[in-house]
């Protein structure tokens, strides 16, 4: 266990939070159950990441696994339950989140993806922004193999990430993927020796936080996501609209002053409205 994990708080059921330097790592704390995920643990994850992203001291969030696993997918004692109706009802009407939440968010997500993802894992370290991956660890969607389809908005995500091509094949197939293939694709942008994940992607997460803006980052995050779904010339003018008023903003102002002056940047908390 990490020295960060031994600092943090429980942050809900199966998790622990810190935050540092502007950065709350969230951890998936079932290690014994290689962070296998329940719908309270999922549920109070939604919870934290809307709680970091509220929150003005945090300004970049990252998310991994305590122990050897980041996630393994859902608990096998809740794909049990689901078989009872009342349960997968629970399950689609009193969630209480949109699944596709973490893409609505303001605040940039890293995936320290310290051990293997599979199924709902998966999906998680997918709904990050970037995601550093262990060498050691291997990933798989593996749906088809529970007779289930692609969940959680993954068969929206993969394609945007690594292509129909590639997106079918790993859905499809349901089988492991390593590292080294992952990088490959474009699943991840970085991969490292399994006890360097957690530090880099967390120096990452601190870099954005003293060096980037907040409210540039929010704004560029949604353009993004949203603009894959829009044409280019509705995403030029879109852009040129937002370009107008960044550079009317006190955050460029402050940039190229602390630039003149060689200093770090003190740009403000995103405004919550």
């Amino acid at each position: 266990m990490s020295s960060f994990l031994r600092e943090a708080e429980p942050a809900g059921r199966g998790l622990r939070a810190a935050t540092h330097a502007g950065v709350r790592t969230i951890w998936f704390d079932r290690p014994d159950q290689r962070n296998a995920m329940t719908l309270d643990m999922f549920r109070d994850y939604y919870a934290a990441l809307q709680a970091a992203d509220a929150d003005p001291q945090v300004r970049a969030i990252v998310v991994t696994g305590a122990g050897d696993w980041f996630c393994v997918g859902a608990d096998p004692e809740a794909l049990h339950a689901l078989l009872d109706e009342r349960h997968r009802d629970r399950l689609v009407d009193d969630f209480g989140f949109a699944p596709h939440l973490p893409l609505t968010l303001g605040t940039p997500i890293v995936a320290a993806v310290n051990g293997g993802a599979a199924g709902l894992g998966l999906v998680h370290a997918l709904y990050a922004d970037v995601r550093f991956l262990s060498s050691q660890a291997r990933l798989a969607a593996a749906f088809s193999r529970l007779g289930l389809i692609a969940e959680y908005g993954s068969a929206w995500l993969l394609p945007r990430l690594v292509g129909v091509g590639n997106t079918l094949d790993l859905l499809v197939s349901g089988r492991k993927i390593d590292a080294a293939e992952a990088f490959r694709i474009g699943l991840v942008q970085r991969v490292l020796p399994r006890d360097e994940v957690l530090a880099e992607a967390q120096a990452y997460a601190a870099d954005l936080a003293a060096h980037c803006s907040p409210a540039s980052m929010a704004v560029i995050r949604r353009q993004v996501w949203s603009g894959l779904e829009t044409g280019a010339a509705e995403a030029a003018a879109d852009a040129n609209r937002l370009m107008a008023a960044s550079l009317a903003g006190a955050e460029f102002g402050e940039a190229l002053a602390s630039q003149v002056q060689g200093r770090a940047p003190r740009f403000a908390a995103r405004s919550s409205a």
